[in-house]
């Protein structure tokens, strides 16, 4: 009896020492680095990332304007890594069916993501939580 016990407590530990698979939810972009610079979040707009189980829709929002999707993909999480793949983007399209391998995590209600992206650059995003 004293070794089941053991055993269930065991797979307890380590079932909620493990990640979720997923970033589902509603994430808020509160600034980064780029290149090693501080790039402090816009003022006058917000920029929001959806996540999905496997997919991400990100948006520009601007008091009195309508949402703007500006890039659309899926992602997948592996460790640390979380891999994604833009399908729409409205500005450049040079992206578009890109993996970007972006280091993660999660602390609170806090996602950060590390790149180096395809063009070189150095990106450091700091993502809030704001919906489930």
């Amino acid at each position: 009896m004293q070794r089941l016990m053991f055993s269930l407590l065991a797979m307890l530990v380590l079932s909620s020492s493990q990640k979720d698979n997923t970033l589902k939810g509603t994430w808020e972009y509160r600034g980064g680095k780029f290149n090693n610079k501080i790039s402090p979040a816009p003022k006058g707009y917000s920029q929001q990332r959806k996540y999905t189980d496997k997919g991400f829709e990100a948006y520009l929002l601007e008091k009195g304007e309508k949402p703007v999707k500006y890039e659309a993909g899926n992602y997948s999480l592996k460790g640390d890594t979380c891999l994604e793949i833009q399908t729409y983007c409205l500005q450049s399209q040079e992206m578009v069916g890109v993996v970007v391998r972006y280091s993660y995590r999660v602390k609170d209600d806090t996602l950060f993501l590390n790149a180096t992206l395809p063009n070189g650059a150095r990106v450091e995003d700091y993502w809030k939580k704001i919906k489930p």
